[in-house]
């Protein structure tokens, strides 16, 4: 099965409090799952791992095969496709596991901006939101603000 994953990562500061979020779609355009949630203090760049392992933690679940996968971190998608070297031990560290996630899936990688897709502009806002859940008062409902299915 063909799926169409979007993901990002957002960080309020770098390293500072941070969300990801995801979107899948099937091949007819339908949404099939999607997530957000704080992860506590990260990099940018760590946000935007963790949100792909996310993805494809759930593209994997749903028993998909193909993967079209987008992204607005150009560095992501070139460390993806070994372009650039991973030389940060942490950063390392979650390519291998989103690596091994993907086995025995074929994964294509697309580096987009940030609004050139509403899926990208939708977890754009998403990722910033659940970033934005941890400086709230502990009082305020800590559901992710993102659950589209």
């Amino acid at each position: 099965m063909k799926v169409f994953l979007y993901t990002d990562g957002a960080s309020i500061g770098n390293p500072g409090v941070a969300g990801i979020a995801y979107l899948l779609k099937d091949a007819h355009g339908s949404i099939i799952a999607s997530g957000c949630e704080p992860i506590g203090i990260a990099t940018n760049n760590q946000a935007e791992y963790r949100a792909l392992l996310r993805g494809l933690t759930q593209a994997r679940a749903l028993g998909a095969t193909e993967i079209e996968w987008f992204s607005d971190s150009e560095l992501l998608v070139r460390q993806w496709v070994g372009a650039y070297k991973v030389r940060h031990p942490a950063l390392q560290r979650l390519l291998r596991r989103a690596k091994a996630l993907a086995k025995g899936i074929q994964v294509t990688p697309h580096a987009v901006a940030r609004n050139s897709l509403p899926e990208m502009a939708q977890v754009d806002r998403w990722a910033r939101q659940a970033a934005r859940q941890q400086l709230r008062k502990s009082s305020e409902p800590t559901t992710a603000p993102c659950s589209a299915v």
